[in-house]
């Protein structure tokens, strides 16, 4: 056995193939939605519908393992591969029967649920690409061999997360439960690639493992087919070109916008203080902090943009703070003069405290210029308590005289001159005779 027949040998699949009859009776159990089929596909939209609505990726994974969306896939692409149009009928009316009870269970589920949020994994699902397409080939084509094989292992659900199923479906359920017509579109043509290349997918292996035609077809029908399996394989997999060719521009947009940006971090005495790329609308938005820009150097900046090979670009550059703005020294000079008037005003209140102790001395060389009789005084700045509340501040003065030489009289003549002097009528005298 020579080198290439040995390479031949590992890749041979037909010495590991099931049974022609045994496969063609598991297709056909897999395509009927009723019973136990139909219990499991609802249980898997309601999963896949709690899972986007939570943005959970572990519960978008359980609705991919349930989910029987598959059988009817491979069902049609087996009888597309075998001309059994009796069976591809079969196939495709189930499977619309499950595209519709998912449609319809999904958008109700989004109807009376109170979120509504489009998180991660239902954004996910509505963009979908050329990648797109290369998933749900290679996974079909793991899905329809591990089907035609007696060792299985673990592929189908492995098959199942790659090739995602549900998820779009009930992402364009939700697209019509809240009424947002790009989800639903975007995710429906996800569902449609993933449909149409499981399908293919089946159609090749099927048709490379020379699976028994089990019905008469004429050579003219045989070519009239696969001119409509070629016609539905470009129109599904044009736009995903173009939306693979955009996703590519955009990523390439923003990987040199990154470069560029990170050249222009100081311009002139000014500090790029914020950046945004948006590489949908090919914008570039640059926020600068100190030396205003002139004009001059935000042409230079814009000008920069083809060392990074970008083009057709918008640069939208805007001035954040600034030292030389007219505007921001205004409105430095009010808040130093606010500051400043602050500080003032605290220093007086300082200097007021400070004065304290020298006041009762004070009060007492001019109270006995006018009462020869006071002896000593005592001035404080305090709260007088009730049993309730506390009272308004008040001045606590208290004096000592000689004995029995102030009269009532003259105490109000002292308490009005205190009122005077200290200007405010919140004042508590005691005298000691």
């Amino acid at each position: 056995m020579n080198f290439l027949e040995k390479i031949f040998h590992y890749l041979d699949l037909r010495s590991e193939i099931e049974d022609y009859d045994f496969i063609h009776s598991e297709i056909e159990k897999g395509i009927v939605f009723k019973g136990t089929n139909l219990w499991i596909l609802f249980f898997a939209i309601i999963v896949a519908s709690v899972g986007l609505n939570t943005n959970s990726t572990a519960v978008i994974i359980g609705a991919m393992l349930i989910s029987p969306l598959m059988g009817p896939i491979n069902g049609m692409g087996y009888s597309l591969a075998t001309y059994n149009f009796p069976l591809f009928k079969k196939s495709a009316k189930n499977f619309t029967f499950a595209v519709l009870t998912g449609l319809a269970g999904s958008t109700l589920y989004f109807i009376i649920s109170p979120v509504s949020t489009a998180h991660s994994e239902l954004l996910a699902r509505t963009s979908p690409t050329i990648y797109d397409v290369l998933i749900a080939l290679f996974g079909g084509l793991a899905g329809i061999v591990a089907i035609s094989s007696k060792l299985k292992g673990n592929v189908i659900p492995g098959v199942a997360i790659a090739t995602a199923l549900m998820p779009p479906l009930c992402t364009a359920g939700y697209g019509l439960g809240t009424g947002q017509p790009s989800f639903f579109f975007g995710a429906i043509y996800l569902f449609t690639i993933n449909t149409v290349f499981i399908a293919i997918s089946s159609v090749l292996v099927s048709q490379f493992l020379n699976f028994p035609i089990r019905s008469d077809v004429s050579p003219a029908q045989k070519k009239k087919l696969n001119r409509y399996i070629s016609l539905v394989i470009l129109i599904t997999l044009l736009p995903s070109i173009y939306f693979g060719y955009i996703l590519v521009k955009n990523e390439r947009f923003a990987e040199n916008a990154k470069h560029y940006t990170n050249n222009l971090t100081y311009v002139e005495g000014s500090y790029l203080l914020k950046n945004e790329i948006i590489p949908s609308k090919r914008t570039i938005k640059l926020v600068y902090g100190g030396n205003t820009l002139s004009e001059a150097s935000k042409n230079e900046i814009i000008a920069k943009l083809a060392d990074f090979k970008i083009e057709k670009a918008t640069v939208d550059i805007s001035q954040g703070f600034s030292i030389n703005d007219n505007n921001v020294e205004n409105v430095l000079r009010n808040q130093v003069g606010t500051l400043s008037a602050e500080v003032k005003q605290k220093q007086q209140v300082i200097d007021s405290l400070q004065q304290l102790p020298q006041m009762g001395e004070q009060l007492l060389l001019e109270l006995s210029q006018l009462f020869p009789e006071i002896e000593s005084c005592s001035f404080s700045d305090t709260y007088f308590y009730t049993g309730k509340k506390t009272s308004e501040k008040i001045y606590l003065v208290v004096l000592t005289s000689k004995k029995n030489s102030i009269s009532a009289a003259e105490k109000t003549s002292i308490e009005s001159w205190l009122k005077a002097r200290l200007k405010s009528k919140a004042i508590k005298l005691y005298i000691e005779q």
